[in-house]
């Protein structure tokens, strides 16, 4: 690991003190090992450490980057608020080998963030494939874990499958119908089937008119569309990749910690789907974003950051 919890005071003093926004540099910053390599982590919010829960971050992807979820480090006015990026992406070691691509490695980089930073009480939250993993690790039951995000989840690729079917239905017949032509054989990345993939996600992923950019990944680290590919497939709403028959919904009511599952109204993890998996889940609350596709944040971050806001507000150890 490059900086140690010890050179908090200082590096605040570099950075200006305790100002606080989203797009502001790290307070602490560096690498921690895991298996098969190093990942790359950021922290602000140091001066909470130890009184506060600090609330862990999980990009979505497989493949994406810690950019994503630049909105949480608002958060950072009240709980240290840690980003990174998953091995094989972002700033982390790339090494390429297909054997680390698996879920159960991505969760145990958590375990690894935590004792390396010294991290007894934690709350995980994750967007997308990054809700994936806050979910495997809150199934565990985790010592010190206080509360979980689950962020547009992605709890079973077969039910995602079928909501991303159902959405397609939706569509004007002439996407439908190319959608549906191409989707079985080799002319996926025709000039054809990729405007009609853009065209699902112009009203599910980043909908015409509601998504703002505020420039979080502007000279950030690339992701990897081979990682994403290889576990996924070539489009969102259909995973055919090393993920295709993954499913948590039956260890969902193994979660004990307060948990908010937060998707939007035209989310690719579809409200519908989210509302049942959070009644699945004890001490679990739904919130859906109005007009919003899966790219919540960018929707609308006030709201997004309020909700997650109100939620941890409402902890009872937090």
């Amino acid at each position: 690991m490059t900086f140690r919890i010890g050179l908090a005071v200082f590096l605040l003093a570099l950075t200006g003190g305790f100002s606080v926004s989203a797009h502001q540099d790290p307070e602490i910053a560096g690498y921690i090992d895991v298996d098969g390599g190093r990942i790359w982590y950021r922290l602000n919010g140091a001066r909470h450490l130890g009184k506060k829960p600090a609330i862990i971050v999980a990009h979505g992807g497989p493949g994406g980057t810690h950019r994503s979820n630049m909105p949480y480090v608002a958060l950072s006015d009240t709980y240290p608020v840690i980003l990174y990026d998953q091995l094989g992406t972002g700033n982390s070691d790339r090494p390429g080998d297909r054997k680390n691509w698996n879920t159960k490695r991505f969760v145990d980089e958590i375990d690894r963030i935590r004792a390396a930073l010294d991290l007894d009480s934690v709350i995980m939250a994750g967007h997308s494939w990054g809700g994936t993993l806050a979910a495997e690790y809150a199934v565990r039951r985790p010592k010190g874990l206080v509360a979980s995000i689950l962020s547009s989840p992605l709890i079973s690729t077969p039910v995602w499958n079928a909501d991303g079917a159902k959405w397609i239905t939706a569509l004007p017949k002439a996407t439908q119908e190319i959608l549906r032509k191409h989707q079985n054989d080799t002319t996926m990345d025709s000039a054809e089937y990729r405007a009609a993939v853009d065209g699902f996600y112009a009203r599910h992923m980043c909908r015409v008119g509601r998504c703002t950019d505020r420039g979080y990944r502007q000279g950030g680290p690339s992701g990897n569309d081979e990682m994403y590919a290889t576990m996924w497939g070539p489009t969102d709403f259909r995973g055919i990749g090393t993920l295709k028959d993954y499913d948590l919904t039956v260890q969902l009511s193994r979660i004990e910690t307060p948990t908010l599952v937060i998707c939007g109204e035209f989310d690719e993890a579809a409200p519908e789907s989210c509302r049942r998996f959070s009644k699945m889940i004890e001490r679990a609350r739904l919130s859906i974003i109005p007009d919003a596709g899966h790219a919540t944040m960018a929707a609308d971050e006030e709201l997004y950051i309020k909700t997650v806001r109100d939620f941890l507000n409402q902890l009872p150890s937090s």
